[in-house]
């Protein structure tokens, strides 16, 4: 919704809902990758990804840009939810445990301050134990424009 118009609960989870399902269609990464989204919300994202035998270093763990990678490509769903056309301007990461075949990784994303054409997010990333693997943070910024162009006019009509 346009920031002049005061979107409904219901209405601000379908944003996000068609925002993410409009990125997705276009993400070759992440589709790459395997990664599946399982919940998103204004400001907030969840998505999995299977770590396959071509993930691992030469220690036999995940590579840590994969991890990046789901951790950033999560980031993104989180920080788009509005409908606002928005990029990482910077992004970090701590390791705290390895990855392994076959382990599903979570990354879960959560809004932490969003204000003006900035946001900061933070993701945590688990695997399928409730371990935490890594610890990412993001900034945000808002470009102009929409992921759907035209969605917000049209919702503001109704």
């Amino acid at each position: 919704m346009s920031e002049h118009h005061t979107a409904t609960p219901e209405q601000a989870q379908a944003l996000a809902n068609a925002t993410a399902k409009a990125m997705y269609a276009r993400d070759n990464a992440t589709q790459s990758l395997g990664m599946k989204i399982h919940a998103v919300g204004p400001g907030y994202a969840r998505l999995s990804m299977l770590v396959r035998s071509d993930m691992l270093n030469g220690h036999a763990s995940c590579h840590g840009g994969f991890i990046f990678a789901l951790a950033d490509s999560t980031f993104a769903f989180a920080c788009n939810s509005r409908n606002q056309a928005t990029v990482a301007s910077g992004c970090s990461i701590e390791y705290l445990a390895p990855g392994a075949v076959n382990d599903i990784l979570i990354a879960e994303a959560t809004e932490q301050s969003l204000g003006g054409r900035t946001g900061v997010y933070d993701i945590t990333v688990t695997n399928q134990n409730g371990t935490r693997i890594a610890l990412f943070r993001g900034k945000s910024y808002r470009l102009n424009g929409e992921v759907i162009a035209g969605l917000d006019a049209a919702a503001a009509r109704r």
